[in-house]
C-alpha cells in the first residue's frame, strides 16, 4: 500500500509535464492604431511677372497647372530672394542694353544708364525712349525702382526690334537670347555680353532667378531641369571678316624697312582675340618677286614668300582667293601661294588649284558652331583671269551654283559667310546689279554678305536678319592719298557674333592706315565722324530728306598714277 501511495503524486506530476502551457492573454492599459497618411498636394506653380519668356516657355513643358498667387502654389519660379529657402535651381540671366544698329554710340556707364531711369535730363541718354518688355520691366523694377513717366515703352518681344528702329535714337534692353543682328549691344561699364572678354562679375545687367519649393508636393523637386543661365561662352564663336589686303608697292617697302609684322602692330590683339581672323589676300606669293617699288605704275603684283609671317602673326584663320590679282605672274605662282598656306595649315576660299578646287566652301567648326566661307570674283569688264578646269586662280561667280550651295550649307546647319570681289568702284554706294547678286546670295540663306573688293568703303544694309556689307576698304593696302582724297585710308573691319548655331551680333570695327602699311584703330572722334557718314550714306539715318539715287559706276578696271612715298620715320 505504501508503494502505490508513492506513485499516485509522481504520475500526476509526469502528466502535468506533457501539456501545453496556457496561453496568457495581457490585457493593455491602451490601443495605438497606425497613422493616417495625409495626401500630397498636387503640383502648382506660379511664375512672377519678371520671369523672361524663355524660361516661361520651360516652365510649361513641365505641365503643371498654373497657380493664381505665390500662397496657392507649391513652386514658384521668381527672382531670387536671398531671405528666401534654399532654391530648388537657381539661375543667372544676361540682360543686354542695345541700340538699332545705325547708332552711333558705343557704350554708357551704369551711373548714366540709372540716371536716364530716373528721368535726369543730364544724362547722355535723356530723351530717348526705352522699349521692353512686360517682363523685363518688372525684373528691372525691383532692381532699380520705378522709371521716370513716359520713359518706358512695354511691347511683346516680337515687335521691339520694328518700334525702335522706327523711333531712332532708341534704347531698349532684352534677354541675351532675343540679340539679332539688327541690334547694336551697347557696352555697360565697358562690359559687353557678346565679347570674348566680357566678365560677368563686372557686368551690372544680370538677374538671378530661382525655382522654389514653398509646400510638400506630390511631385518630386528632382522633376524639374531648368537652364543654369542664358549666356554659355562655350557655344559663342567671333569671327572678324576684313577688306583688301596687297602687300605691295610702298607697303612691301614699309615692310622690308620696318619689318614684315610691323603693319598689323596696333590691330593684333583684335585679330588673335577672334575665333576665325579671316583675310583676303588678293596677290600671290612668288619667290622670284622683284623688291618693292612704291612707284610701281604697272598693276601686276606680287608679295615675297617671307610676307606670309604678317599673316600668320595676326592670327589668320582663313584665306579669301577672290581677288583679281591672285593670277598676276601665273600658274607657277598661283600654285606656289598655295602651297606656302598648306604648309601653314590655313584653309582657303574663292580660289583654287582649278576650278573645282576654287568652288569649294572652307568648312570650320568652332565652339558647336558650324560656318562655311564660300566667294568668287565677278570680273571686270575686260576681266581677270578666274580659275578653269586646267587652270588655277579666283572662283568665277557662277550665279547658278552659288546660291544652291549656299541653300545647301544652310540646310546642314551652317552659318554661312559669302563674299564678292566684285566690280571696283571709288563710290561708298554700291551699284544696282551689286545690291542684286548681294541680296541674291542673302536670300539663299547666307547670314553675312561681304565686299572684299572696295578700296574706298561701301554702306550696308540688312536683308531681313542677314546682313550685306557691300565693301569694307582697305586693311594693308597703300592708299594713303590718291585716288580718294584721304578716304581710302578709313576701314572697316567686320566683328561677327555666332551663337548656338545662329548669327546674333554685327559689330563695326573702324582702322585709319597710317604710314602706307600700318591700320590703327580710330580715336573715338574719328570713328564717330566715319559711322554717322555710313549710316546716312546707306540711308538709315534721316539726314536727307529724299533717297540718294544709286550712283552711275564705271565698270572698268582702274589705273593708278605713281604714289608719292614718304614713309614715317
Amino acid at each position: 500500500m505504501k508503494k502505490s501511495v508513492r506513485l499516485i503524486p509522481l504520475l500526476a506530476l509526469l502528466l502535468a509535464a506533457c501539456q501545453p502551457e496556457a496561453a496568457s492573454t495581457p490585457v493593455p492599459s491602451s490601443t495605438t492604431l497606425p497613422p493616417t497618411a495625409t495626401p500630397l498636394a498636387p503640383p502648382s506653380l506660379w511664375i512672377s511677372p519678371a520671369v523672361p519668356d524663355a524660361l516661361r516657355e520651360w516652365a510649361a513643358s513641365w505641365n503643371i497647372p498654373a497657380a493664381v498667387d505665390p500662397a496657392s502654389a507649391n513652386f514658384q519660379l521668381q527672382v531670387s530672394d536671398p531671405t528666401s529657402a534654399a532654391p530648388v535651381a537657381a539661375l543667372v540671366w544676361t540682360y543686354a542694353l542695345v541700340a538699332p544698329f545705325p547708332t552711333v554710340m558705343d557704350g554708357v556707364s551704369l551711373a548714366e544708364l540709372q540716371a536716364a531711369w530716373s528721368g535726369s535730363p543730364s544724362t547722355p541718354l535723356a530723351g530717348q525712349p526705352f522699349f521692353m518688355s512686360e517682363s523685363t520691366l518688372a525684373a528691372l523694377t525691383g532692381q532699380w525702382g520705378e522709371p521716370a513717366p513716359g520713359l518706358v515703352k512695354t511691347l511683346p518681344a516680337d515687335q521691339l526690334l520694328d518700334a525702335a528702329w522706327a523711333q531712332l535714337p532708341s534704347l531698349a534692353i532684352l534677354p541675351f537670347e532675343s540679340l539679332s543682328p539688327r541690334w547694336k549691344v551697347l557696352a555697360v561699364d565697358g562690359q559687353s555680353p557678346v565679347h570674348k572678354d566680357f566678365d560677368p562679375a563686372a557686368y551690372p545687367l544680370q538677374i538671378d532667378f530661382a525655382l522654389l519649393q514653398t509646400a510638400p508636393s506630390a511631385l518630386d523637386a528632382s522633376a524639374f531641369t531648368l537652364p543654369a543661365l542664358n549666356r554659355d561662352p562655350s557655344k559663342m564663336t567671333t569671327v572678324i571678316m576684313t577688306g583688301v589686303t596687297a602687300l605691295v608697292r610702298a607697303t612691301a617697302k614699309t615692310m622690308e624697312v620696318k619689318g614684315v609684322t610691323y603693319p598689323g602692330r596696333d590691330i593684333r590683339d583684335i585679330m588673335r582675340a577672334a575665333d576665325i581672323a579671316h583675310i583676303s589676300n588678293e596677290i600671290p606669293f612668288y619667290t622670284g618677286c622683284d623688291y618693292p617699288n612704291p612707284s610701281r605704275a604697272k598693276l601686276v603684283f606680287c608679295s615675297d614668300p617671307r610676307y606670309i609671317d604678317l599673316l600668320t602673326d595676326i592670327g589668320t584663320d582663313v584665306i579669301e582667293l577672290t581677288g583679281n590679282h591672285f593670277g598676276d605672274y601665273g600658274a607657277n605662282a598661283t600654285l606656289e601661294t598655295l602651297a606656302i598656306y598648306k604648309e601653314k595649315g590655313l584653309p582657303y576660299f574663292g580660289g583654287g588649284a582649278d576650278l573645282a578646287d576654287s568652288l569649294k566652301p572652307a568648312l570650320m567648326q568652332d565652339h558647336g558652331n558650324k560656318i562655311a566661307f564660300i566667294g568668287c570674283n565677278r570680273p571686270d569688264v575686260g576681266g581677270f583671269p578666274t580659275a578653269t578646269v586646267s587652270r588655277p586662280g579666283a572662283a568665277p561667280c557662277d550665279f547658278d551654283y552659288l546660291p544652291k550651295k549656299i541653300s545647301e550649307l544652310r540646310d546642314q546647319g551652317y552659318v554661312v559667310i559669302a563674299t564678292f570681289q566684285w566690280n571696283e568702284s571709288y563710290d561708298p554706294k554700291p551699284h544696282p546689279a551689286q545690291l542684286h547678286d548681294f541680296r541674291l546670295l542673302a536670300e539663299a540663306g547666307a547670314s553675312v554678305v561681304s565686299g572684299s573688293q572696295a578700296h574706298l568703303s561701301q554702306t550696308m544694309e540688312f536683308d531681313g536678319d542677314s546682313f550685306l556689307h557691300y565693301g569694307l576698304g582697305n586693311l594693308f593696302f597703300d592708299q594713303m592719298n590718291f585716288p580718294c582724297a584721304g578716304k581710302c585710308r578709313r576701314e572697316f573691319m567686320d566683328r561677327y557674333i555666332i551663337y548656338d548655331g545662329k548669327l546674333i551680333s554685327a559689330e563695326l570695327l573702324t582702322n585709319m592706315l597710317e604710314d602706307y602699311a600700318r591700320p590703327r584703330p580710330m580715336t573715338a572722334d574719328e570713328r564717330a565722324a566715319f559711322l554717322e557718314e555710313y549710316f546716312v550714306k546707306s540711308g538709315w539715318l534721316p539726314l536727307y530728306p529724299t533717297p540718294i539715287p544709286p550712283p552711275t559706276v564705271t565698270l572698268t578696271p582702274l589705273s593708278l598714277p605713281e604714289p608719292v612715298y614718304t614713309p614715317t620715320p
